[in-house]
């Protein structure tokens, strides 16, 4: 299920994700949740990392402002001293896990490697926390550690000598891409979860059926079956010539791999063919 982001008073969130920000000390949100006397027992700062747990652990379906308070010995209703509401919550929380992933990366090789490990990092954010794939990217939270993501990529893609315009949708290309590669694994791991049944078991069970209930599969689709037989021929061979069996979760790495390199080719094409175009121009 999809969590749109941005659904709280958006007054309170965007002061909440931009408050104080590079002061020392727990950040507060000037007018949000403030009060005059003695130092508060909890902090915004402890609320959200409180909550990014129990999501890391239960994912979106297990986070509620009572299972937040919990965690923190506190009841639901005093986390909303300082805290809105659960809408509020969930983008403070997209925000600030974002805030574990680089900001720079050294462009002293060029543009292409600087991507590549921007998109590894990005895939490994999404594996290590996998309920941030069911906010809608539809909707940024617009704060500060989501921005700083996009800032590092852009600042990237702008070394490579792309247009604004073009620019901007390879951006969209790239965070959908791994998104979707990340997403990929997280559906693997919560199907495995959620049924007790590996995909392995999973695939042997439904080939086993699918050839009782379509003994002519082969001929009604044979490039399937070709793409399918080749394919796992050369991922076993390569696999194996590490010293191990090949595995789902490997063949997923392998995708992401694979699809990051075409996406780079296409960007090194588009950047080539725009020079050669601003060349032709200026002769």
């Amino acid at each position: 299920m999809s969590v749109v982001a941005g659904q709280g008073d958006a007054a309170r969130s965007m002061a909440l994700l931009w408050r104080a920000q590079g002061q020392g000390g727990p950040r507060s949100a000037p007018g949000v949740g403030a009060a005059p006397g003695p130092r508060p027992a909890l902090t915004v700062d402890e609320i959200v990392a409180a909550a990014i747990e129990v999501a890391d652990e239960a994912g979106m379906a297990g986070l509620s402002m009572r299972a937040v308070g919990a965690r923190l010995d506190r009841t639901a209703m005093a986390l909303y001293t300082y805290v809105p509401s659960k809408a509020e919550l969930v983008d403070l929380m997209y925000d600030r896990a974002h805030g574990e992933l680089p900001t720079y990366y050294d462009l002293a090789e060029g543009w292409r490697p600087a991507v590549t490990s921007w998109a590894r990092d990005l895939w490994a954010f999404y594996i290590r926390h996998p309920w941030t794939l069911a906010v809608s990217y539809a909707r940024p939270v617009l704060g500060p550690d989501e921005q700083a993501v996009l800032e590092a990529l852009v600042r990237i893609l702008f070394e490579a000598g792309l247009s604004a315009r073009v620019l901007r949708r390879i951006v969209g290309a790239l965070f959908h891409f791994v998104r979707g590669a990340a997403a990929a694994v997280a559906d693997s791991r919560r199907a495995a979860d959620a049924t007790g049944m590996s995909d392995e078991q999973w695939w042997s069970t439904r080939s086993a059926l699918l050839q009782q209930v379509a003994p002519d599969f082969a001929e009604r689709f044979p490039m399937l079956v070709r793409l399918g037989v080749e394919a796992a021929a050369e991922e076993r061979d390569a696999f194996l010539e590490g010293g191990r069996a090949p595995h789902l979760e490997d063949e997923a790495t392998e995708n992401f791999s694979v699809g990051l390199d075409v996406l780079l080719d296409g960007i090194e094409r588009r950047r080539s063919a725009q020079e050669e175009v601003a060349s032709a121009r200026s002769a």
